[in-house]
């Protein structure tokens, strides 16, 4: 079976005067077509019970095109809108899902500019942790290093008023710059430290953390989004299928740390601070962090043998056996 792998890939362009006046006004039609398009959405459910498809806003994009008002909309590619529409349709059948909120409205200052091209519409020319080895790999804090320059700018954008057009998007700008500045340290990181792991290892086992709701401990929190856990493991299973390695989540029910990767007695309690311990029934000391990453090496591999994926979401890995609803563990009080 041969899986087919998609790449993608961010670039950096300086654009002329004329590039940029083109994509302003890109820009500024996919604001105007996203504003529009789900103002139609009420009116047709309160009058004619009846949902817009793509279809249904695909058309009145067309009729809109027609007008006089609105002639200014040929004047761009039709890609950017029709992506626009697309992406608002997903946008729409998400929220009847329940999973997500009502699409806002796009602000001219506050929004995003944005536009998405598909490959029909240009080509390229001239294409110009912790392991088991016992390594630490440290997180290198990098909004931590920035937080002084980030909140003076911060205060300095709170203290311009809201009317106060250039000075206050002058220092909009800065707060931005500063957040980029943190996000491109810690994206350049992460793809290292990913690329380092993939290169040297057939397999590798991480565990199944549930970020979301780590996040909601206060005092971690922002560690945690410094770290970057989510997207360092989202470019360690990408990068692995890339060169054929394989990804093992081991579910996060597996007591990796208190558990002795030397004798497999299991401690009662572990508790955050405890760093380093020594086990009750061999009395080998341990390191928390290495002593996990042992007992995640071993437990990998079964957890793969029992069919369990990247993402293993009904089975438990202190058992190898599949979960049933009423089997389902739950944590301890």
């Amino acid at each position: 079976m041969v899986t087919r792998v998609r790449r993608a890939f961010k670039y950096r362009f300086h654009p002329t005067e004329a590039q940029a006046a083109e994509l302003s006004r890109t820009f500024g039609c996919v604001r105007k077509v996203c504003n529009m398009a789900p103002a139609v959405r009420p009116e047709a459910w309160t009058l004619r019970a009846e949902r817009v498809t793509y279809n249904a806003t695909s058309a009145m994009l067309t009729a809109w095109k027609k007008t006089e008002e609105l002639a200014y909309l040929n004047e761009v590619s039709s890609v950017p809108l029709q992506q626009a529409l697309r992406h608002l349709q997903a946008g729409f059948t998400n929220f009847f899902g329940k999973r997500v909120k009502y699409p806002r409205f796009k602000s001219r200052k506050k929004s995003r500019k944005s536009a998405e091209y598909t490959t029909s519409v240009f080509r390229f020319h001239d294409g110009r942790l912790t392991l088991s080895t016992g390594e630490k790999i440290a997180n290198p804090r990098h909004e931590r290093r920035d937080r002084a320059r980030l909140a003076r700018a911060q205060r300095e954008l709170s203290r311009k008023a809201p009317g106060d057009g250039a000075n206050r998007a002058k220092a909009r700008c800065k707060v931005a710059r500063i957040h980029a500045r943190i996000a491109d340290r810690r994206r350049d990181h992460l793809h290292k430290i990913t690329a380092r792991l993939v290169r040297e290892n057939q397999t590798i086992v991480i565990e199944d953390l549930t970020v979301r709701n780590l996040l909601k401990n206060g005092k971690l929190a922002r560690a945690i989004s410094d770290a970057a856990w989510s997207q360092f493991r989202s470019l360690l299973e990408y990068k692995a299928r890339w060169y054929g390695r394989d990804v093992i989540a081991v579910d996060h029910w597996f007591p990796s740390s208190k558990l002795c990767s030397a004798c497999g007695t299991l401690q009662d309690r572990m508790p955050l601070h405890v760093r380093t311990w020594t086990c009750d029934g061999c009395g080998i000391t341990h390191d928390r962090d290495v002593n996990a990453a042992h007992n995640l090496l071993a437990a990998g591999p079964a957890v793969s043998a029992c069919g369990a994926g990247v993402r293993p979401q009904r089975e438990s890995s202190r058992t190898g056996q599949p979960v049933t609803k009423q089997e389902t563990p739950r944590r301890k009080p």
